[in-house]
């Protein structure tokens, strides 16, 4: 029996599913692969639980799915009907209710998922690495579980299962769970069976099914990918042993899943990593050839107990799980440098991260809130930096109000006392305020979790690994001002963190006035940044040649968010893309000659920003064509009223809904 049944289950308005009243307990999902048409064959096979004795309908939560048949545990048809898709809600998808006989225990689903289900995405062969067979991965957090298999698509709601995948002869098939048998028939069909025996929450499920070879790394650990790429990917994830057992230290708790395997994914893929249980998916993005970028495997392990074990009841307390995670990933990368200081050090580059999104005017103070109130909205359009950044500064200000040796030995004790449960924002608040009765006097627990924007405390880094970069950043701010020298200090040997450091210091001293552009052509001829195969320095680099308009930069930036989908990189390049009139046109171009190549998810993203930033170019031209009839009337006044000319005047901005907007648009006119 999984955890829930001991615990309430909240109100969570992104599902229609109806867990308290019946709750599923485990799956039996027997899954067949159909590259050719893109869609998987499936039947979901449910253990249910009545919470409510006369519970008479279970619901659940589908997109784009094709139900053919549902029946109980003898075969026996059981009424069922699937409600219309909201018009104005559509990733809510559409509610699944059927009818429960009495004595009902288990039901069972046969359906087809489609080609426009947005946890799937189906590559051809050509973007591949080996360009020969097509390639399917899944992605479902948030809420896109729905649109693989019908379910409680909720993190609230977790269950056990086992799965049975049936693919191509020439493919391998990995999941998100403990593989336990692996055949062939004489059809050229393969067949891998899966359990997963610890309960998950529905946007844990995975699967990839593509030409995949495996490498081991340890007895627990392995890393799949294609075989182009796999000695590469496992030279790159070496450490993934240490993080694991750093982890478990940590945590206090041993890793419960069994194995601990990475999948590094085609260049589409969405996200930094997905914290897949037994089985990561992780950008090629990381691929910088130093394990510089390895923090990302170590982010992801962090999950298997923030997270994966310990889980927001809602997406209204995301940072729950990611707050915690990117504490946890910062103490394990502290250990594996043997120095303290170097948690300060990330945290730096994360503090600027947290402050560049909350100042950030496209993004709704209600999205600046560690709590949120995603109600029925997509949870995906709340998804930032806030969670992790905002999340993690609370996190580290609680531990240093009560000292390092007392939070970690309470982060151990939380990680116990909440295994296998979700639980909220006030249960956490609860929790570490009984355990620490004498340190929360004067705590303001209110603004940190319900304040919009920055915390109410500004945090003390030691900023000892960081100076020299910061030194640097300076002196090339005083180039940019007052011309030569230029610093003459070699960086070749610096890691790829005091380069990023220097890049996102440079990028904050020039944030009122972009560097020239002469200037950040001299910082690329003596640093080489447009050529750095690390993702995250190149990055950097383009966001600052972009705020300079050095034309220069654009082939490298159309090469970068056309060859991987990481939104991390794609929508910030994109959007000051977009944002440039120079510019917009090329990038609108290049995005949409390529938006079947990004996730769904991406392109979703990147096309809600597009059109953001196009409604506002819209409305700042309404506003000048206002303007400008206000100063034709103006000029049509022939006894030069003043109180007309007001009028005329106040007429056109009473029209326009941002003044800022009026303004500039009359210094434009001017």
């Amino acid at each position: 029996m999984t955890t829930q049944g001991r615990k309430k289950i909240l109100e969570d308005r992104s599902s229609r599913s109806n867990p308290h009243e019946v709750v599923v307990c485990h799956l039996q999902w027997n899954v067949a692969v159909d590259f050719e048409l893109s869609v998987l064959r499936a039947t979901a096979r449910y253990t249910i639980r009545r919470v409510e004795p006369g519970a008479s309908i279970l619901s659940l939560d589908t997109s784009k799915l094709e139900i053919d048949f549902v029946c109980d545990e003898k075969g026996k048809e059981l009424d069922h009907t699937l409600y219309a898709e909201e018009i104005e809600k559509p990733y809510l998808g559409q509610r699944l209710d059927i009818v429960l006989t009495p004595g009902v225990t288990h039901v069972e689903i046969s359906y087809e998922t489609t080609p426009q289900s947005s946890a799937l995405q189906w590559l051809p062969p050509a973007q591949t690495a080996g360009k020969l067979y097509p390639y399917l991965f899944t992605q479902c957090q948030a809420i896109h579980a729905r649109s693989l298999l019908p379910c409680q698509d909720r993190p609230g709601v977790k269950m056990t299962y086992k799965a049975t995948v049936s693919v191509p002869r020439w493919a391998t098939c990995v999941m998100s769970a403990v593989q336990m048998i692996q055949q062939t028939s004489p059809k050229n069909v393969k067949t891998f069976v899966w359990m997963q025996d610890v309960p998950v929450s529905s946007y844990l499920i995975a699967l990839a099914v593509g030409d995949l070879r495996r490498k081991e790394i340890s007895a627990r650990c392995a890393v799949w990918s294609e075989p182009q790429i796999v000695d590469k990917a496992a030279e790159e994830y070496s450490q993934t042993e240490d993080f694991l057992r750093i982890a478990e230290d940590i945590a206090g708790m041993p890793y419960v899943w069994g194995r601990y395997d990475l999948l590094c994914m085609p260049p589409s893929f969405p996200y930094g990593g997905m914290e897949n249980p037994c089985l990561t998916f992780i950008t090629p993005t990381t691929l910088a050839g130093d394990k510089s970028l390895a923090d990302v495997v170590a982010h992801e392990i962090a999950h298997s107990w923030t997270g994966n074990l310990v889980t927001n009841a809602t997406w209204d307390h995301f940072w729950l799980n990611e707050g915690w995670t990117t504490w946890f990933q910062r103490k394990i990368m502290a250990r594996i440098h043997n120095d303290d200081r170097f948690l300060d050090f990330d945290a730096i580059g994360g503090y600027k991260d947290l402050r560049d999104t909350c100042e950030d005017e496209r993004m709704p103070d209600e999205f600046k809130k560690l709590v949120l109130d995603v109600g029925d909205n997509d949870p995906d359009d709340s998804y930032s930096t806030i969670a992790y950044e905002k999340g993690f500064n609370l996190l580290l200000t609680l531990e240093r109000r009560v000292g390092k040796e007392a939070f970690e030995y309470f982060f151990q004790s939380y990680v116990k006392h909440y295994s296998s449960q979700p639980l909220t924002s006030d249960e956490f608040r609860n929790f570490f305020s009984s355990a620490f009765p004498n340190a929360m006097t004067g705590f303001e627990w209110e603004k940190w979790l319900h304040e919009s924007g920055m915390p109410p405390e500004e945090p003390s880094f030691d900023r000892g690994l960081a100076l020299e970069a910061e030194i640097l950043a300076e002196a090339w701010l005083s180039v940019d001002q007052k011309g030569p020298p230029v610093p003459e200090l070699d960086i070749s040997a610096w890691t790829s963190n005091q380069k990023i450091c220097f890049l996102d210091t440079l990028q904050t001293l020039s944030s009122e006035n972009a560097l020239k552009v002469e200037t950040v052509q001299q910082l690329d001829k003596v640093y080489g940044f447009a050529k750095s195969q690390n993702a995250e320095v190149l990055f950097r680099h383009c966001q600052i040649a972009l705020a300079s308009e050095d034309e220069s930069i654009l082939p490298v930036v159309l090469k970068f968010v056309t060859s991987q989908g990481r939104m991390k990189f794609t929508r910030p390049l994109y959007r000051a893309l977009f944002a440039s009139a120079r510019w917009r046109k090329v990038a609108k171009a290049a995005f949409l000659e390529h938006k079947d190549f990004y996730h769904p998810i991406c392109s979703k993203m990147v096309a809600n920003d597009l059109l953001q930033i196009e409604g506002k170019e819209s409305e700042k031209n309404g506003s000048l064509n206002l303007i400008k009839d206000a100063i034709a009337k103006m000029n049509e006044i022939k006894d030069g009223s003043l109180d007309a000319i007001h009028d005329a005047m106040g007429n056109a901005i009473a029209k326009v809904k941002d003044i800022k907007d009026v303004i500039v648009n009359v210094r434009d006119y001017d």
